[in-house]
């Protein structure tokens, strides 16, 4: 395959593979993906997004003036204070100061990049009332409310590896009692080693407790008991007390959050577009077939 060009402009290998990295890293970081059975889908991946930037900075130059030194200070200024200072920024990128000059040319590059977007953006900004509660309406399950299990709570926790096993029986025990209509806050006066004040545990959502712990609660129903079952802790026995299904937040409390995620998808679209119509009119040698679209319908990473 001929190497890779945009309207004559040369993409090199290494932006491609350093993309490629990226795209994997974010689909294993979702468990999305395990070693390599997907690696030529991303690096098609990549190579569409390679050539996406290629043709909006091309644009860029041709459509954007040119920033001033004061507007490149700022913002180099900036991005070295993001990377915690000037040396730590050098550090992190495996540059160096004598490349001063090919930074500051990036960052201008980049400023005219990012005021073509804005320019391509402008028409989505300011959308009516009506339009971002039709996007709310039609996305809901961006605006949910968490799911949240209130849950009693028994906790044996024997120290020596020959106490476990009399934990355990005292659990499977007590678990007895409570399937025969006993209270379990009374129950666990006598049998947690936690205070009174600590066998409620309140309201909590996925995420705030022990992974194993939150499986079994978010599994049950509202009065059920679970199995006598093991953390790193000890032995456990939970009543799930209460619930709260997940439910659509209110509109007019979210309003700013319904806007951003508005915004975000415009933004999308709009330079999906935009690209688009550069691509039509652009000369690309080299490029592979298309590759195959993600779960989302996209070809560019997420």
């Amino acid at each position: 395959m001929d190497s890779l060009t945009v309207n004559g402009e040369p993409i090199l290998e290494e932006w491609v593979e350093q993309e490629f990295s990226q795209i994997k890293s974010q689909y294993e970081s979702m468990g999305k993906v395990s070693c390599c059975e997907r690696n030529e889908e991303f690096r098609g991946y990549a190579r569409e997004n390679i050539i996406s930037r290629m043709l909006l900075t091309q644009e860029a130059r041709h459509a954007v003036k040119a920033p001033d030194e004061g507007e490149i200070d700022e913002a180099a200024k900036k991005i070295k204070e993001a990377h915690g200072g000037e040396e730590q920024f050098y550090q992190t990128t495996g540059l160096t100061s004598e490349q001063e000059a090919l930074i500051r040319k990036d960052i201008a590059s980049n400023i005219q990049v990012e005021k073509l977007i804005e320019k391509i953006c402008r028409a989505h900004s300011n959308p009516a009332d009506e339009t971002l509660k039709k996007y709310y309406e039609n996305h809901l399950e961006l605006f949910m409310t968490e799911e949240e299990v209130q849950a009693l709570h028994i906790l044996k926790a024997p120290r020596k590896v020959e106490d476990r096993e009399a934990a355990y029986q005292e659990l499977r025990k007590v678990r007895r009692q409570l399937l025969d209509g006993e209270n379990f806050q009374s129950l666990a006066k006598t049998h947690s080693i936690k205070p009174d004040e600590e066998t409620d545990l309140g309201f909590f959502k996925r995420g705030e407790l022990m992974e194993e712990f939150e499986h079994i609660a978010f599994s049950m129903n509202i009065g059920e008991n679970s199995p006598v079952f093991s953390t790193q802790y000890g032995f456990h026995l939970i009543q799930v007390a209460n619930r709260k299904e997940k439910k659509p937040k209110p509109f007019n409390s979210i309003q700013e959050e319904v806007l951003q995620f508005y915004l975000e998808d415009r933004r999308t679209e709009a330079i999906g577009d935009f690209v688009k119509g550069l691509k039509e009119k652009a000369t690309i040698t080299g490029e592979e077939p298309p590759q195959p679209k993600d779960e989302s319908g996209d070809i560019a990473a997420p």
